[in-house]
């Protein structure tokens, strides 16, 4: 039995309803059209206050298989809740950054961009590793030669106009 579509999971779970007050963006593989079978649909929120957040999602999700919170120890105390639902396992961050300038925002919109600008020969690259078992940033940064840390690397490319993109694209030989 196949899992339905990623849209159609977010619609069924209310997640999207039930995160309005936390500004919810969606956001990894699935919307890219990178997913595996193993992809998790990733929701990016604004949590200043993250207990007010974790109230939200013990309260519609804890009855959920596979649920989980935690809160990083960080200054900036970061919370990631998981848990499964419609054939698809969910990862909510929740951020005191607005969405806007958090480095998962920042990745996504640079990979949406890249994938957008680098066509299919681009897309097949990344999905190739992908597929090999590899990350997401570390496939983009591999299939465009990047240096260093991928996800520092990436972020980095972030403010890049396109068609500063569009080079370093063709210099990858895409």
């Amino acid at each position: 039995m196949s899992r339905p579509g990623y849209i159609d999971a977010i619609g069924r779970s209310g997640v999207l309803a039930a995160l309005a007050p936390f500004d919810p963006h969606v956001a990894g593989t699935p919307p890219l059209g990178i997913d595996l079978p193993s992809s998790d649909i990733d929701i990016l929120c604004h949590a200043p206050d993250p207990d007010r957040l974790a109230h939200v999602l013990w309260q519609d999700f804890s009855d959920c298989a596979g649920f989980s919170l935690r809160h990083w120890t960080t200054e900036s105390r970061p919370l990631i809740a998981s848990f499964s639902a419609h054939g698809w396992m969910f990862e909510i961050f929740g951020s005191a950054q607005p969405v806007a300038e958090q480095p998962g925002w920042l990745h996504f919109q640079v990979e949406k961009r890249l994938l957008a600008l680098g066509g299919q020969a681009f897309h097949a690259k990344v999905m190739a590793a992908r597929h090999a078992g590899t990350k997401t940033e570390p496939a983009f940064a591999a299939a465009l030669a990047l240096p260093g840390n991928p996800y520092d690397a990436l972020a980095a490319l972030h403010p890049a106009p396109d068609d500063e993109l569009a080079l370093l694209i063709a210099r990858a030989g895409f």
